[in-house]
């Protein structure tokens, strides 16, 4: 679906990285309007934005007047991406103020508005930029987390601006969705990947899960507007644009960072797959081959089961969904799982070698606390996300209108 898309950018460093965000949203077909600040000429030029976008130029409403640039450019997107958006520019959307062209069009624009931050990790940080954050969210704009990485001169931080096809695509997202981001205000936690736990210091045990799914759950939050945190575990795809990313090895480490960031969440979505077991003890060296070649043996320990032990604190209102995946009666198995965690939601999918893992297509059924079983035929993995949170969105809203209690089967007690 071709979009009339307006490219604002904001006078910071990464200003350059935004000719490779026009480059990708015009070679797809879309119409690009590129509306810099003054300072961001300061960086890229305006010839350079009008070679690219085939599209003139300007940064003043006072430029061509006489079509009222200032109502007209808002008027007629149907997606403004501001890439990068400084704290500067950040605290004027938060406050209405309209100085420039740019700043004008937010306030003209009524379709989807994409601030993908970039700064020094100080301002990003500092109270006042949080709060306009806040604001531009609560008013349903979509603000994309930053990422952490080199910043200007030998800094290091978070503040850089997320790779531009990662922002593109999560723009595109948006855009589909158009203002229906029914997850905006909601801090949403997705686990991802599978941990790993070590034998000795080059060997471990694991399992085969890419965080595919993980990363799609990651994405598709964002996308509808939700303040995203990831929790990735031996995940080597790249860093999804606009979510909080927390890099964790073990599942003492899965558990360690996911109880953490559900204190405050909406919702959680444990799509990792954390390892059921661990060994005993942990060699200091590489474990060698007896004389006559036969294995020692290992002793294994149970990995504590992370999302029953959020089932049994979770808050009022709050909404778990836990992931089954099972070599055979996935069913069967996913019902005791969903009573046993105390989920709201429960994926279940049948997994084995080239099933699921790493693969770009899921085929899942859905089982509810109210006793709703859904199946969906194999779908990608991105509109796997979205369909799961289609139900979490109703399970939020249900939760609303029951006072935050849910019904568990099996269950005489409601959830504290």
């Amino acid at each position: 679906m071709v979009a009339e898309v307006v490219l604002g950018v904001a006078g910071g460093i990464a200003a350059y990285k935004a000719c490779e965000l026009l480059r990708l949203f015009t070679e797809s077909g879309h119409k690009v309007r590129v509306v810099p600040t003054a300072s961001a000429l300061q960086f890229v030029g305006a010839p350079t934005w009008a070679a690219l976008s085939g599209r003139p130029v300007a940064t003043e409403v006072w430029d061509d007047a006489h079509e009222v640039p200032h109502v007209r450019i808002g008027r007629s997107a149907e997606l403004v991406v501001v890439a990068p958006a400084t704290a500067d520019l950040l605290a004027k959307a938060a406050h209405g103020i309209a100085d420039d062209l740019l700043t004008n069009t937010l306030l003209t624009a009524t379709c989807p508005v994409v601030y993908a931050p970039a700064m020094h990790t100080e301002m990003w940080e500092n109270a006042a930029t949080r709060a306009n954050v806040a604001t531009l969210r609560a008013r349903g704009a979509v603000v994309i987390e930053p990422a952490v990485g080199r910043l200007t001169g030998k800094d290091t931080g978070k503040g850089r601006l997320p790779e531009p096809v990662q922002i593109f695509e999560l723009a595109l997202r948006v855009h589909r969705r158009g203002l229906d981001l029914d997850l905006a205000g909601r801090h949403v936690v997705v686990t991802a990947g599978g941990t790993r736990e070590p034998l000795d210091p080059v060997r471990f045990l694991g399992n085969r899960s890419s965080g595919k799914q993980g990363y799609a759950l990651a994405k598709a939050a964002a996308a509808r507007g939700a303040r995203t945190t990831l929790i990735a575990a031996n995940v080597t795809l790249p860093d999804p644009a606009g979510v909080d990313l927390v890099r964790v090895g073990t599942t003492e480490e899965l558990r360690a960072a996911t109880v953490k960031a559900a204190a405050e969440a909406d919702v959680v979505v444990m799509s990792a797959a954390p390892a059921d077991f661990r060994p005993a003890t942990v060699a200091d060296e590489k474990i060698k081959k007896t004389d006559d070649g036969s294995p020692a043996p290992i002793a294994l320990v149970t990995n504590p089961d992370i999302a029953a032990e959020l089932g049994a604190s979770k808050r009022p209102g709050q909404i778990l969904v836990a992931f089954a995946a099972e070599t055979h009666d996935a069913i069967e198995h996913a019902r005791v799982k969903l009573i046993k965690k105390r989920a709201d939601l429960i994926v279940v999918n049948e997994v084995g070698v080239d099933r699921v893992f790493g693969a770009d297509h899921n085929e899942v059924t859905l089982l509810g606390a109210d006793g709703s079983t859904t199946g969906y035929a194999k779908l990608p993995k991105d509109d796997v996300a979205d369909m799961i949170y289609d139900r979490i969105v109703a399970l939020l809203e249900s939760q609303v209108a029951d006072g935050g209690r849910a019904q568990y089967p099996g269950d005489s007690r409601r959830a504290r």
